[in-house]
């Protein structure tokens, strides 16, 4: 490993950027996105320790469904760091600083039932919901239409997830609970 570092951008930092979006615009939307980012590892990490736990009668469909909705969150995050560098930000990607940034509180290291468990992810799910929301109104506010459209094509995605997460809360299932 090399011992010479030579930083590029400080993170924290907005450059100029290729899209001739105005600095001071672009730090607005940098930070919202980070936040996004944050949220999302929460969220990703939460999903794959419940992917991991889930166990039962609906094993096999919850454990491929819960994987599916972490590479979704997974994809989204990446699209999401990759704009806010396009635009001249720094993605978080330290731990520290995707726990800092987030807004959703994750749940903690002890492992639920599995309703428990989609419940929780549901709750993350809607405050994420309502956060795209208000930074797609931001970047366009803003004129950052494309950012905007990023935003829009993933809450199409994660209000689906969130709608598939509603139906297996649901009381109608042949599996019973003790």
């Amino acid at each position: 490993m090399s011992t010479q570092k030579t930083v590029r951008q400080e993170a924290g930092t907005v450059e100029e950027n290729p899209l001739r979006l105005d600095s001071e615009k672009a730090e607005q939307i940098i930070e919202a996105l980070n936040t996004d980012l944050a949220d999302a590892y929460v969220l990703y990490h939460q999903l794959h320790k419940h992917h991991w736990n889930v166990e039962g009668a609906e094993f096999r469909d919850i454990h491929v469904f819960l994987q599916e909705a972490y590479e979704n969150v997974e994809a989204a995050a990446d699209e999401v760091a990759e704009r806010l560098q396009a635009i001249g930000g720094v993605p978080h990607a330290s731990m520290d600083a995707l726990s800092e940034h987030a807004t959703v509180e994750p749940e903690d290291e002890d492992v639920y039932d599995i309703r428990t468990s989609l419940e929780n992810d549901l709750e993350i799910y809607g405050d994420i919901i309502e956060s795209y929301r208000d930074h797609i109104e931001l970047a366009e506010g803003l004129g950052d239409h494309t950012t905007a459209h990023l935003l829009r094509e993933q809450l199409e995605v994660i209000e689906e997830d969130a709608h598939h997460f509603d139906h297996y809360l649901e009381d109608d299932t042949l599996v019973t609970g003790n």
